[in-house]
């Protein structure tokens, strides 16, 4: 994960921990690891690391168990909003990008798709 300075550390955590879930790197109903582990994996403080799950609780994406830890939650169409809320926010910043250098939606859409076609291609 590539640290922004201009955004807190426990915002752009919460951000890689929805994409991680959203992404099924986290698959729904499995132990995430510890905050000591997070904090380790990724050179942060544990604290900061607790305030992002924290964050992942309250959205409901993750459920803390007292004595078993937290896990991912088994709820698809929480998740799936996540999904849809990261692609949306992907999206729109694609649109920003290319609109702000005259691409028109035909010209942006035929180059996702040129680009998605290479992607498929490349092993």
């Amino acid at each position: 994960m590539d640290v922004d300075d201009t955004r807190p550390i426990w915002v752009q955590l919460v951000a890689e921990f929805r994409r991680r879930i959203a992404q099924g790197q986290w698959a729904p109903g499995t132990k995430i690891p510890s905050v000591r582990e997070l904090a380790l994996e990724l050179g942060v403080n544990p604290n900061t690391v607790q305030r992002a799950l924290g964050e992942l609780d309250r959205a409901a994406l993750t459920l803390t168990e007292r004595t078993s830890g937290r896990f991912v939650t088994e709820d698809r169409d929480t998740i799936a909003a996540a999904r849809e809320e990261l692609a949306t926010a992907t999206t729109d910043h694609y649109i920003d990008s290319v609109a702000g250098i005259g691409l028109d939606l035909t010209e942006a859409t035929q180059l996702i798709a040129r680009r998605w076609a290479a992607r498929e291609e490349t092993p």
